[in-house]
């Protein structure tokens, strides 16, 4: 199994949106780093849902339903997208002042690149910060 993080801003599309409408596409993304890692992703992979710009934090549990496919929003290019459903919500978001301040996280890619929409996660990294999200 492999463990993911994926990014959005609440105000287009929130982790209670992704609950309420029970699986979404992960559509748009844009960039070719991101775009491989869409491709890699494979059925039951789990996902952190993290809230970007506002916010910061990571909310819940997500994992791949449906692998990588060419993304029905694209007009141009060639882009992927993959289907994601919800697993659980945190107890206690882990924000993104938390994840700076654990050492053993000193490495995840949400801290190198930060601008990357979709990054791969260590084992140990994705079981530490849902603990953290379990309060």
């Amino acid at each position: 199994m492999n463990y993911w993080l994926v990014k959005q801003e609440p105000s287009a599309y929130s982790w209670d949106d992704f609950v309420r409408d029970g699986k979404t596409l992960w559509t748009g993304v844009r960039n070719f780093q991101a775009r491989n890692h869409l491709r890699s992703m494979k059925l039951k992979d789990r996902v952190l849902f993290y809230h970007s710009v506002t916010g910061k934090c990571v909310v819940g549990e997500a994992e791949v339903a449906r692998t990588a496919f060419p993304d029905p929003t694209a007009t141009a290019g060639d882009w992927s997208c993959v289907e994601l459903k919800p697993r659980k919500p945190f107890k206690s978001p882990v924000s993104l002042d938390e994840i700076k301040a654990e050492p053993k996280l000193k490495e995840i890619g949400l801290l190198r690149q930060s601008r990357l929409s979709v990054m791969p996660l260590q084992p140990e990294e994705y079981e530490l910060i849902t603990s953290m999200g379990q309060g």
